[in-house]
């Protein structure tokens, strides 16, 4: 035979008449929440020490390595066969590339450091100077169409940043396209205030969704596209910094729509 202090209804009961068995359910919850937090801050710290640790352990070694492939280019390339050459040429690109994923995981960890200085933004502006900024150097420029887009209260420095690197992808994923264009707009629903870049480039396709905005990861090749694949991983730690949030939607040859939002009111800390 079972207790009726066993009995969940007995128990939901208690908690609807106040008894200190109902009570005690908000403050265990609080309580959890608060060391889930804890935990969480403590790990994201922990992350971040351990990356500027890695990358400035990084930088000495990789110099050597660098500073020895040129010495054999330069002292000894004429005593090399032409495959010899190739592999030299091979080593000091791919130590140039580390260098600059090195420096973006540099810059990805000082992120967390850098305090907020928010205020206002006209977004309008600083999406077309953005995307002025990407699409200089590109050898067909695409079209750009922005509609209103509502201002943003936030560090401006990094909101370009998020700017810079949304239209960055679009300009980039957009390029194989006869005519390409990237489409940019807003809206305020009273809580929180939205903004979109679509593109009709390569796309993507949703199964890989998740690994978007993880840190170097990339969904094309890099001989296609070339990147570091740190790009949407900055734009989704800025935007969590100032309570927002970023996410996609895309098709394989369909193009691709990346969002982001921002609360009202000031940023967090």
């Amino acid at each position: 035979m079972h207790s009726h202090s066993r009995n969940p209804i007995s128990r939901d009961r208690a908690a609807a008449a106040g008894e200190p068995e109902g009570k005690e359910r908000p403050e265990a919850l609080r309580s959890r929440v608060e060391a889930l937090t804890a935990e969480l801050e403590q790990l994201n710290r922990e992350f971040e020490s351990l990356s500027y640790s890695v990358s400035h352990d990084l930088r000495a070694p990789l110099r050597a390595i660098d500073g020895f492939a040129r010495i054999l280019e330069e002292d000894y390339g004429d005593r090399l066969d032409s495959e010899g050459r190739r592999v030299i040429s091979v080593i000091r690109e791919s130590s140039v590339k580390l260098g600059r994923l090195i420096e973006d995981l540099l810059a990805f960890s000082r992120l967390a450091r850098k305090p907020l200085s928010p205020g206002a933004i006209d977004m309008s502006r600083m999406a077309r100077e953005a995307f002025e900024e990407v699409s200089s150097g590109a050898t067909r420029a695409p079209r750009l169409v922005l509609g209103p887009l509502p201002p943003a209260h936030a560090d401006a420095p990094l909101m370009r940043q998020v700017w810079t690197h949304l239209l960055a992808n679009a300009v980039k994923f957009s390029a194989p396209r006869e005519e390409a264009v990237i489409q940019v707009d807003g809206r305020d629903d009273g809580t929180q205030r939205m903004y979109s870049v679509r593109d009709n480039g390569v796309g993507f396709d949703m199964r890989y969704h998740d690994r978007l905005f993880a840190v170097f990861q990339k969904l094309h090749p890099e001989d296609q596209f070339p990147g570091s694949g740190m790009g949407l991983a900055v734009v989704q730690r800025i935007l969590a910094r100032h309570g927002g949030r970023a996410w996609a939607e895309g098709a394989p040859g369909g193009g691709a729509t990346f969002h982001f939002s921002l609360p009202h009111g000031e940023s967090h800390a």
